[in-house]
């Protein structure tokens, strides 16, 4: 097994925090909802008092701390309608309710706002925006939408996406033939042939996603380089359309070699083909994602 290989069985890449820094705290002026708004608009009923168990794993900006913690919450909060659209957010009534400190609270906000599910204003205070205005594509959100009550249309939505962005990334991949790229994609196949050999689910997903991540950023668009995040997200949601990649099998692991082969041979048409093989959904579940036409 090379080093490479051998290091991505061992150790877990570590996670960006995507935090703001100390001395962006006060940018923003978090004026108090006035207090007819206020009234009767505290309903923190479904919200888990204790913050150590809100997060489903350490991500994104919810990795660190109770900031991090705190933004989970509230996320889960806004995403799943218990705070719906224009709902005013007072820091003090948060900070009391989840036992933080206002520095706590604001910098949540603050990443809470990057994420487009609230927005800041003086003298109006921080209020909740409308879907529309969400980053549909934030990792987090994708996370949060898929644990929540809107479950089905976002595995959805993510299937479709996926099964038109990474068949036309594999396609263009085969077009830069680098020797460095191609051993690291050989190199996560071998890992997740060892790790389903291993059992060892949570390796192959890793792999996997490294493999799905680097044919994107090899693609040599970098509009689709940004949308790396979504294939990222996709692949550590279970339990939505089982595709190629949610069942570590001989199959999976063929399609994958398959891939690198036709890359290794610039064979763009067949690179495409088995990425559309591998993303195709499974017949009891065809109807969320159809299974590719035959030109």
């Amino acid at each position: 097994m090379s080093t490479l290989a051998h290091t991505m069985m061992t150790a877990a890449r570590s996670a960006d925090s995507g935090l703001a820094g100390p001395g962006d705290l006060d940018r923003y002026p978090y004026a108090e909802a006035p207090v007819a708004d206020r009234v009767g608009s505290t309903a923190w009923e479904g919200a888990d008092p204790d913050l150590g168990r809100v997060g489903r794993r350490a991500a994104g900006s919810r990795g660190r701390g109770l900031h991090g913690q705190l933004v989970q919450q509230l996320g889960q909060m806004i995403v799943s309608g218990d705070l719906g659209a224009d709902r005013p957010l007072v820091p003090e009534e948060i900070g009391q309710r989840f036992e933080v400190s206002r520095t706590v609270v604001r910098e949540s906000l603050r990443v809470l706002e990057a994420k487009g599910l609230v927005s800041a204003r003086p003298n109006v205070g921080t209020r909740v925006r409308p879907v529309s205005d969400w980053n549909l594509l934030d990792p987090d959100i994708i996370e949060w939408r898929a644990f929540g009550p809107q479950r089905d249309d976002q595995r959805r939505e993510l299937s479709e996406l996926r099964w038109t962005i990474e068949p036309l990334a594999a396609r263009l991949a085969a077009g830069h033939g680098r020797d460095d790229v191609q051993q690291r994609l050989a190199d996560m196949v071998e890992i997740m042939g060892h790790a389903m050999g291993q059992g060892d689910v949570l390796t192959f997903s890793r792999a996997d996603t490294e493999f799905h991540n680097l044919l994107i950023q090899v693609a040599g668009n970098r509009m689709l380089e940004h949308l790396s995040g979504i294939v990222s997200a996709a692949l550590q949601v279970s339990g939505g359309p089982v595709t190629g990649c949610d069942r570590p099998n001989e199959t999976s692991l063929a399609q994958h070699s398959r891939i690198v082969d036709a890359l290794a041979t610039g064979d763009g048409a067949g690179a495409e083909a088995a990425m559309r093989q591998l993303l195709t959904v499974h017949p009891e579940v065809e109807r969320v994602v159809p299974a590719p036409r035959e030109h």
